[in-house]
């Protein structure tokens, strides 16, 4: 008699036990974030070569930085409806084809327009990629696992800010900016494999349109959400952006310390993405809040200590760790306030992202020109003191489903 009870059990528990998480098919996605990241910010640290090479300004040079960014916003908001019946595995996997491709353009690149070309196309995969990139991880765990999955997933872009600038720097000056672009091709490749052996077939879902943006939008919460992201975003960047000519004019750090001290801040900010899935796992609201709380006072602290070194050192480290739980945690908002869809919610949230640090370089650029670091690490650190105090009374982030129950 206890044998038929025990099959039973089983049968239906599989009939309402949620799918095992794909944690492979997780680790695939960091490795796509860490391969789009790097190549996004490799020409940050080779710069100059690469206007030297090209015969171009480093100004000029620059705006294939900016071309990028620009496509990445421009696909954010397109790229749910323009693929809304394609199987997003395959989406997916061409992202990655088009870091390869873009890479390899970059690399042989005889003149500034091509070089602009393969710019153009890593900034559609940059788009493209993070706005499906928190859906995507919604159908790969289950719901409880999802803000663990995503800080791993977030983990490729610390992974990439430590790697991008110092090490690609230190590798141009051996195997030239060429080679260095030819690696990130391989990085490509490398991800292109494991995706296509990890990822499931995933079928679209949900009704993927432009007026499923304005939908979204006048959803309750949607706006205010949307709004406070883009200031907290806005601030750190009017502060990441002038972080060197801080750590120069006030810090009196020499150009080597200066790498170790972002060194720092990218190992920290590591830590900091899945210090952030814990802290979720207590309490979304107070983890949106508590980050940009704590890289304000930051600020204001290094404004207070009229940058001293050591201290200063140490506040980066924790404005670093700080930084790495807000997309994971805003990611996991848009998942909650969406979830029916959350490609496009995800759109929302890369636009967002990418015009506020658009936002912040203005804003700080303006703000550097007429007030010095100083002022702009106060107003900066303020902006977002101010920001998570509102936050805190006002944002009501639907609670996740374990909680409902």
């Amino acid at each position: 008699m206890s044998e038929p009870q025990s099959d039973a059990r089983p049968a239906q528990t599989s009939a309402v036990a949620p799918a095992p998480a794909a944690w492979a098919a997780v680790i695939s996605m960091t490795l796509g974030v860490f391969g789009l990241v790097t190549a996004e910010f490799l020409p940050v640290s080779l710069l100059t070569p690469i206007a030297s090479d090209l015969s171009v300004s480093e100004g000029l040079a620059g705006q294939a930085i900016s071309a990028t960014a620009f496509l990445a916003l421009i696909t954010s908001l397109l790229i749910a409806t323009v693929t809304r019946r394609f199987d997003r595995r395959n989406v997916l996997l061409s992202f990655s084809i088009l870091l390869v491709v873009s890479s390899i353009i970059v690399a042989s690149a005889e003149n500034f327009a091509f070089l602009l070309v393969g710019r153009v196309l890593l900034g559609i995969a940059l788009g493209g990629f993070w706005t499906m990139s928190a859906a995507t991880i919604m159908r790969l765990v289950p719901e409880n696992h999802v803000p663990r999955a995503l800080a791993i997933m977030f983990s490729g872009v610390s992974a990439a800010t430590v790697f991008a600038a110092p090490v690609g720097s230190f590798l141009g000056d051996i195997i030239s900016w060429r080679a260095v672009f030819l690696l990130a091709a391989g990085i490509g490749v490398i991800t292109f494999v494991v995706q296509f052996a990890t990822l499931p077939s995933l079928p679209p879902r949900g009704r993927a349109s432009l007026r499923t943006l304005v939908d979204l939008i006048n959803r309750p919460g949607m706006k205010f959400g949307l709004l406070s992201l883009v200031i907290i975003i806005t601030g750190h960047f009017a502060l990441f952006t002038y972080v060197r000519p801080f750590l120069e004019n006030v810090t009196g750090v020499a150009t080597a310390g200066i790498s170790g001290v972002l060194l720092g801040f990218g190992v920290a900010n590591f830590f900091g993405t899945h210090l952030a899935g814990a802290l979720i796992a207590r309490s979304l609201r107070m983890t949106i809040a508590l980050m940009p709380f704590i890289m304000g006072l930051c600020a204001l602290a290094m404004v207070l200590i009229n940058g001293a070194l050591n201290p200063t050192i140490v506040l980066v480290a924790i404005w670093g760790m700080a930084f790495g739980g807000v997309p994971v945690a805003w990611s996991t908002w848009i998942t909650r306030m969406v979830p029916d869809e959350a490609e496009s919610g995800g759109g929302l949230l890369v636009a967002g992202f990418q015009t506020a640090i658009a936002a912040g370089a203005i804003t700080g650029g303006v703000m550097f020109d007429f007030i010095g670091a100083l002022g702009v690490f106060e107003l900066g650190g303020i902006a977002l003191v101010v920001a998570s105090v509102v936050v805190t009374a006002v944002l009501r982030p639907a609670p996740a489903v374990s909680e409902q129950a």
